[in-house]
This record gives structure tokens, C-alpha cells and sequence, in this order.
């Protein structure tokens, strides 16, 4: 009988440059990231942030590209979160519109119970509620490569821990022509 087990594999632990639009802009992680192999094949690039005290869970880090208007990712990201109160998400949510490296990119900042879906959205599982989650998100429009989609997330308290790190890696992003 043959037993398969998830595999974890980190493949750094210093800080790590990575790239979007096939290889054409370049960003680095803050140190202590470590770069793991994607959970999903639709992801390019994956991170795994250690947990801040009281969290138990660590953060984590994606990047790829990606299809559909950027108001409609946005809002399908608001759609993932739900605040105790029973307010609009949307209202609670930064937004902001920055230009680096010859490119348009928008950044979203949104907290509340996030709707994980370990298994994806075409896996057909079940989502689980995850009380006092945060995400910082970039979507990065290329001239001419698409979009692509920087999305870090996790308990509030690791995120927030991180969240000048990611904004800093969005910021320093730079063209490799």
C-alpha cells in the first residue's frame, strides 16, 4: 500500500527575490520569509511567514497571475471576509492605486473572518472561518504580461507583524529590463 503525505518543502530562509510577468519585475521578500513549494499549481510563488504570539497559524504569501477585472477580484476579496459587527467589509477595506516600475498597482488591505478554502476554489471543499484574519493584497498590471496577483494573508497579529515588510516588497518592486 502506497501512502502519499503532504510535503511542506522550504526552499529558503533569508530573504528571497522572486519574479512576476515572466521574469520581467522583481520583488523581494522580507527576510525570515521562507519561499515553500506552491499548494496549488495555479501559484507561481508561495511564502510561509512564522506565526506571531497569540497566533498559531503562520501567514502566508502568494503570487500569480491572473484573469478577470480588477474590480471584480477585488470585490470577490471582499467577499472572503465578514466583520462581527455584520458591516460592510468593503467600507472597512483600504484601498490604494500606486505606479512602480512602469506599472499600475492597485492595493487592497481587508480584515475580519476570512472564508479559507484550504483546497482551493475549484476543489469543491468546504470553507473554514477564520475569526481575526487580515489580508494585504497588490494587483500588479503589466503593459504587456497580464496581471498578477501578491496576496499575503494570515492572523491579524503575524500579518500585522509583516505588514511593512510586504509593503516595502511591493514598493522596491523593479523592473529587470
Amino acid at each position: 500500500m502506497l501512502f502519499i503525505m503532504p510535503v511542506h518543502v522550504v526552499l529558503a530562509d533569508a530573504a528571497a527575490e522572486f519574479t512576476v510577468a515572466n521574469g520581467e519585475l522583481s520583488l523581494a521578500a522580507p527576510a525570515g520569509w521562507k519561499q515553500v513549494q506552491p499548494r496549488s499549481r495555479i501559484v507561481e510563488t508561495e511564502f510561509a511567514i512564522e506565526p506571531v504570539k497569540p497566533d498559531d497559524q503562520p501567514g502566508r504569501m502568494t503570487s500569480m497571475g491572473a484573469g478577470g477585472s480588477i474590480e471584480a477580484n477585488i470585490a470577490r476579496w471582499y467577499g472572503q471576509f465578514s466583520q462581527p459587527d455584520g458591516s460592510s467589509t468593503k467600507d472597512k477595506a483600504g484601498l490604494k492605486t500606486l505606479r512602480i516600475a512602469g506599472c499600475k498597482v492597485t492595493c487592497v488591505d481587508v480584515s475580519g473572518t476570512f472564508k479559507d478554502m484550504p483546497g482551493g476554489p475549484f476543489a469543491g471543499g468546504q470553507s473554514i472561518d477564520r475569526p481575526n484574519y487580515r489580508m494585504m493584497a497588490a494587483i500588479i498590471e503589466t503593459p504587456d504580461k497580464g496581471n498578477y496577483f501578491i496576496k499575503f494573508y494570515g492572523p491579524a497579529t503575524t500579518v500585522e507583524a509583516s505588514a511593512d515588510g510586504f509593503q516595502k516588497m511591493i514598493e522596491g518592486m523593479v523592473s529587470t529590463n
